[in-house]
Parts: C-alpha cells; sequence; structure tokens
C-alpha cells in the first residue's frame, strides 16, 4: 500500500508540474495574453456593461496590420496593404505589462473590443507597446441581393432628381423619377461583367460598341442613352453620392429627359478585385 500510495503521489506531482509549466509558457506569450484579455472581454460582456458578444478570429493578416501600424502607417493604410479586405476596423495600442491589459482594455476601450460588428483580430507587441487591430471582411453583394441594391439606388436617383441638384455649374431644377427597366438592368449587367473580365475601365467596350450600341443591340427603341460607370465603391449609397460629386455623371442622373434606368455590379475577376458598377439610363421612344 505503501509503495502505491509513493507511485500514486509521484505521478500527480508530474502532472500538477506540467501544468504549471504550460500555464507559465502561456502567460509569457503577450500575444496570446492579449488574445485571452480580448475574448474574456467580449464573452464577458466587459464585465456586464454591455451584452455579450462571439470571440473574434484570430487572423495573420491582421497581424500585419498591427506590425504595419505599429511602424508608423495610418491604420487604414495599414489594413489595406495587409491584404485584409475590410468591410470596417478600428484599432487600439496599448502601452504597458501584459499582464495589465484586461484591466486596461476594460477601463478605456471596452466599446472598441466588445463591438459585435467585428469578426477577427490581429495583433502585435513591441517591448512594453501592443497593437491590436479588429475587424470584419468585406463580402461581395450577391446576386440575390442585385434586387435590393437597385432599389435603393433607385431610390437615391430619384430623392435627387426630387429635390434638384448642382452639376459642377449648372443647375438643375427637379426633374420627374425615374423608373427601373429589367432591360436596360440586363445591360448594365453586360457591360459590368465585360469590364470585370477583361480588366477595364471605359463607356466604350472592347468590340467598340458604346452604351447606346448595346442598348439597341438587345432591342430597346430609344432617343436618348446615358451611362455611368464606377470602380471600387462599396455600396450603392456610395457609388450615387459618387456620381452627384461629378458633373458629368450628376448631369446624366439629373437630366429631365431620362425616363429609365438599369443598375448593375460584378467583381473584378483579373487584376483589379474590386466591384464594377454601371448605371444605364435612357428615354424610350413614345
Amino acid at each position: 500500500m505503501k509503495r502505491h500510495a509513493a507511485v500514486l503521489s509521484f505521478s500527480v506531482s508530474i502532472t500538477l508540474s506540467a501544468i504549471a509549466a504550460d500555464a507559465t509558457s502561456a502567460a509569457a506569450n503577450p500575444v496570446d495574453e492579449t488574445l485571452a484579455a480580448v475574448q474574456l472581454l467580449r464573452e464577458g460582456g466587459c464585465g456586464g456593461i454591455v451584452p455579450a458578444v462571439r470571440a473574434l478570429n484570430h487572423d495573420g493578416l491582421l497581424d500585419r496590420a498591427a506590425a504595419q501600424w505599429a511602424a508608423g502607417k495610418t491604420l487604414a493604410a495599414a489594413t489595406e496593404s495587409s491584404g485584409y479586405k475590410p468591410e470596417a476596423a478600428a484599432g487600439v495600442h496599448l502601452t504597458g505589462s501584459p499582464s495589465a491589459t484586461l484591466g486596461t482594455l476594460k477601463r478605456s476601450d471596452c466599446a472598441t473590443v466588445t463591438n459585435r460588428g467585428m469578426r477577427d483580430i490581429g495583433i502585435h507587441r513591441r517591448g512594453r507597446d501592443t497593437w491590436i487591430v479588429l475587424a470584419s471582411p468585406y463580402v461581395v453583394p450577391s446576386r440575390t441581393e442585385a434586387p435590393v441594391l437597385a432599389a435603393r439606388a433607385l431610390d437615391l436617383v430619384n430623392e435627387a432628381r426630387a429635390r434638384g441638384a448642382r452639376c459642377g455649374t449648372r443647375w438643375f431644377a427637379p426633374a420627374p423619377p425615374v423608373r427601373l427597366s429589367g432591360t436596360l438592368g440586363g445591360v448594365a449587367l453586360g457591360h459590368a461583367n465585360d469590364m470585370a473580365e477583361h480588366d477595364y475601365f471605359e463607356h466604350e467596350d472592347l468590340a467598340g460598341h458604346t452604351p447606346a450600341d448595346r442598348v439597341r443591340a438587345v432591342g430597346y427603341h430609344e432617343t436618348l442613352v446615358g451611362e455611368n460607370i464606377a470602380y471600387g465603391l462599396r455600396s450603392a449609397d456610395d457609388v450615387v453620392q459618387g456620381w452627384l460629386e461629378s458633373p458629368g455623371h450628376c448631369e446624366n442622373i439629373m437630366d429631365p429627359r431620362f425616363a429609365e434606368m438599369g443598375i448593375a455590379y460584378a467583381q473584378g475577376r483579373a487584376v483589379k478585385h474590386g466591384l464594377y458598377w454601371v448605371q444605364v439610363l435612357a428615354a424610350p421612344r413614345a
């Protein structure tokens, strides 16, 4: 019995020593300690101050973004150049011991680290400084979202037409609303897909066809055609606002002769990977 007890005691001693060693090793890694602090604050709602939110994914690209931010880039530039494509991003810069991270974040950065819109995290540690980057990835709108985005763009265009607008040096009085055309939407999608596939950004396509040529090719009978294109913007709101701030594009939107429009987008598939947007406006023959 005594021998059995001695062996058991030895086994427990070894196990406890291993656990202590693992804990010491984890505590010695300031990045892991920082990550654990952020996750604890999110899961506990920052000590019950805010609703609990799900844990973040540790992303290597955001580790790179945090390192570039520490090296002097702005947070936005560091996140973009890291290869991570953000919908939103936020950062926290801390100075002090890793063991104080939890308390520091709880006192001054609860709102940032418990932001429910954030999905991923990256961390960089140098000396006594820690840079934390939180972000959510940009997700390309699916084709099922296209009708919703088209309806939103239509609302924004008609709001501008209803109130009137200054396009550069020209003032346009309020104009009647335009309506969505499925035919013009198809023309817009065809040109957006072509630009995305072949990596160009022009009103005239690679075969030399103009917007009016493309509209006529589908059997649409018009008296006037206009086209607006954009690249890189991520929402219908940003796209329409950008066009309204550009005199030529704004004039197309405000032209009272137009009665119908179509709008579409396509994701770049060659060198450029952003969204290509095309708006086609037309005055149909009576």
